[in-house]
């Protein structure tokens, strides 16, 4: 198994096109096509972590937070970042981060949140836009059907809880070959008239060479006729944050306590209305300010999230609860959510969920 097969699985779940403008995902040190020995998964890079890495005979560590977010102009060891990229290099381990697409794609680290609170009908919380395409294409009545098919299987017609999803229209179609034509119907010079269909299809826009590839290949004609249109629909399995319903309503103080029980926090920062009582609850692991006015729109009791200032917690306007549960803390079972995934699929190499705590906050009590 090599570096590069098991990152394409990666992304495949969580593809790099949906990673926020920001961000470094995707592999950061090491060759991809270098055999894999095994695999360390962590919230972040630290020296402790690849001295676990080195201990344990792993050659990848798997992080959530990318090591390198902006451009490095000099490898000298003068900050903690530099002298990592060197210590990962000078011992063959490579680096690969999955963080804000993983943040937006359901069955992701809010998903994650939402299934350690047992909340249930959950749904991305911000739906991005202008990540799907609509492919229109044009083919023979008697070609449509594995035509279709072949779409279906590139990743194309899927709508929510829904697959195979297309539409067709009958028509006509025309065309003259030409001398240098090499017509599957139909001869060089004569106008020629066929029964078609028009298929129409939804894909997200990470699988474009994927979907066209597959039309290609499936394709009768020598000249395929289609369109390939860009949507701003929202699209409902990528996003911002998660919100979902208690299986029973709470009271703020025992939700807050069943908060600390659950994520495994020793502090929470909240504001918002004391006799609140809880059963919508939006969530975002990290910083998740930014998702506020969707949490409050979305008529969520509760907005749990991290890294929450000062000025922010007003936001709350006695209306709905704010609790800032610290970025680590929301995070920090995303390495259990890695390791499912990769152990699932692969156990021809070892994975490791590494045992190091990298929050660089402590608290005093």
């Amino acid at each position: 198994m090599i570096i590069k097969e098991l990152t394409a699985y990666l992304e495949s779940l969580a593809p790099t096109a949906f990673q926020e403008d920001y961000d470094n995902s995707g592999l950061i040190i090491g060759d991809p096509a270098s055999e894999i020995s095994a695999v360390l998964v962590t919230l972040d890079i630290t020296d402790e972590v690849l001295e676990e890495a080195i201990q344990k005979k792993a050659n990848l560590i798997v992080a959530h937070h990318p090591l390198i977010f902006r451009g490095l102009k000099k490898l000298n060891g003068k900050n903690y970042v530099e002298r990592l990229v060197i210590k990962a290099i000078k011992n063959d381990i490579a680096i690969y981060a999955i963080h804000t697409n993983l943040d937006n794609v359901a069955g992701g680290v809010n998903t994650k949140i939402a299934e350690r609170l047992g909340l249930k009908n959950v749904s991305v919380l911000r739906k991005k836009e202008n990540t799907l395409y609509k492919l229109e294409v044009f083919v023979p009545r008697e070609n449509t059907g594995s035509l279709q098919n072949a779409l279906y299987a590139a990743g194309a017609g899927n709508i929510g809880n829904y697959s195979d999803c297309s539409f067709k229209v009958e028509g006509i179609g025309s065309f003259r070959p030409q001398k240098a034509a090499n017509p599957v119907i139909g001869n060089r010079g004569i106008y020629e008239e066929v029964e078609e269909h028009k298929v129409e299809v939804v894909f997200p826009a990470n699988l474009k060479s994927k979907v066209l590839d597959a039309m290609r290949k499936a394709h009768p004609y020598e000249e395929i006729a289609y369109y390939l249109v860009s949507l701003e629909n929202e699209n409902q399995a990528v996003g911002s944050g998660s919100i979902g319903v208690l299986e029973e309503a709470m009271e703020l103080g025992d939700f807050l306590k069943y908060l600390k029980e659950k994520m495994k926090v020793s502090v929470i920062r909240y504001a918002g209305p004391p006799n609140k009582i809880i059963k919508k609850v939006a969530v975002c692991g990290g910083v998740g300010s930014f998702l506020f006015p969707d949490a409050k729109g979305a008529g969520a009791d509760v907005f749990v999230t991290a890294d929450y200032k000062y000025h922010e917690f007003f936001d709350a306007d006695n209306q709905i609860v704010i609790a800032d549960i610290g970025h680590f803390e929301s995070e920090q079972f995303t390495k259990d959510l890695l390791v499912e995934i990769i152990s699932k699929k692969f156990s021809n190499f070892a994975s490791y969920l590494s045992e190091i705590d990298t929050n660089p906050i402590k608290y005093h009590f």
